[in-house]
């Protein structure tokens, strides 16, 4: 299971390319109440996207907030 919350994907043009999507399910999956992208003006935008460079950018985060404990 996926540790992250779902998105069922409904009228998404990019969820192919989305994890949040196309992440294997668990039985106690967290999943939106709604798709959270939205079209406004012909325009798709979506905050929760991950796609492959949102994974790169998270795990270069994650790299530079470690810090050694003394």
């Amino acid at each position: 299971m996926s540790d992250i919350t779902k998105c069922p994907g409904t009228n998404c043009p990019v969820k192919d390319d989305c994890y949040r999507f196309n992440a294997e399910s668990g039985y106690r999956q967290s999943w939106f109440a709604k798709a959270p992208g939205e079209i406004n003006e012909g325009k798709f935008t979506c905050d929760m996207y991950w796609g492959e460079q949102s994974e790169g950018i998270w795990n270069q985060l994650v790299e530079i907030t470690k810090t050694d404990l003394p």
